[in-house]
């Protein structure tokens, strides 16, 4: 397996690579550490420091693509996990997961979208990765993104 670890072994046979963490757009940090438990700052699908689209869910962009854009935020929290953990073998379990999709009125798919970022957590730390959830619809987030993800993790002692 990788030198880096199991789980940044398991993203590169996914063909992912862990992020650079997302700069924060405003005075908070990427993730707290207390304890055994991570919590991240919601995390938006950002790469390379840009919005890939922007706009409402149900409009401008589609469910695929929404679904798609939590996987990035995903992605994102986990490397913002890394970033207070020093090293993601560490995480016991993934808790919870948040998700927040700007949508339409109308639009009332937003456990499919988030479960772009779900179904990564899974696939990346299987059992590890299995959470209680939230999916919420709001009408607009930072930045016009589609899409925002926070997760808690516990570590290993």
């Amino acid at each position: 397996m990788s030198t880096s670890g199991t789980v940044e072994g398991r993203l590169a046979e996914l063909g992912l690579k862990l992020p650079e963490v997302a700069v924060p757009l405003a005075s908070y940090v990427p993730a707290v550490r207390t304890g055994r438990y991570v919590h991240t700052a919601g995390q938006l699908p950002l790469v390379d420091g840009k919005l890939p689209v922007t706009g409402k869910v149900g409009s401008e962009v589609s469910p695929e693509q929404a679904k798609e854009l939590a996987r990035t935020c995903a992605l994102n929290a986990l490397a913002a996990v890394k970033s207070v953990a020093g090293d993601l073998d560490r995480i016991t379990r993934v808790v919870k997961v948040v998700g927040f999709v700007a949508s339409v009125p109308h639009f009332t798919g937003q456990p499919g979208v988030v479960n772009g970022a779900s179904e990564l957590l899974g696939e990346v730390l299987g059992d590890k990765g299995v959470h209680a959830r939230s999916a919420v619809g709001v009408a607009v987030l930072p930045i016009d993104a589609p899409v925002e993800v926070e997760i808690l993790v516990e570590l290993a002692d």
